[in-house]
């Protein structure tokens, strides 16, 4: 089985003058992005991996979780920033086949699109959160069977939980 996980960026801040790629992450980004890193930890919800786009805000969110996390390989790739679901299935796709939890922190609407795309099974409550939106901080947790991350075609994953930030205050992470 492999298991994805989809994170989109925490909350950031939207200066003027500031490039999109260059914009930080806000207070509240800040605030969860390490919660959002305790969860993962506290779920055994450990990445053997993680790619991160290149932006600030991205790579804020990764710094802001990794210390709950260990040290898991991770890698900049340049073709996750602002892409499409189709570029994001491609990274996935390349991933090593002895990697069994990828971790993918990126931006929408392709998180959203790739989720919604891959998800054929899941609980109803969380597709149905997830079909609505996919707020910054949230993580999509998408298993599929398998032993290669080629398998990750339309349908073919099961939403294993779809949580949030609110969620985790609500404590309905599921």
């Amino acid at each position: 089985m492999r298991r994805l996980m989809l994170l989109r960026h925490a909350k950031s801040d939207r200066s003027p003058g500031v490039r999109d790629i260059d914009r930080p992450l806000n207070p509240r980004g800040f605030k969860a992005a390490p919660r959002m890193g305790a969860y993962l930890a506290a779920q055994d919800l450990i990445p053997q991996k993680v790619v991160v786009s290149p932006s600030l805000r991205t790579r804020s969110t990764w710094e802001g979780m990794s210390a709950a996390l260990g040290n898991p390989e991770t890698e900049i790739v340049d073709a996750i920033y602002e892409a499409p679901d189709s570029a994001l299935l491609t990274v996935i796709r390349a991933t090593p086949a002895e990697i069994g939890t990828l971790l993918m922190i990126g931006h929408n609407p392709g998180l959203q699109d790739l989720a919604l795309d891959l998800v054929g099974d899941g609980p109803r409550e969380a597709r149905a959160r997830l079909s609505v939106e996919f707020p910054t901080a949230a993580l999509a947790v998408i298993d599929i069977e398998g032993d290669a991350w080629t398998g990750f075609r339309p349908g073919a994953g099961r939403l294993e939980r779809f949580v949030t930030p609110k969620g985790l205050d609500r404590d309905d992470a599921a």
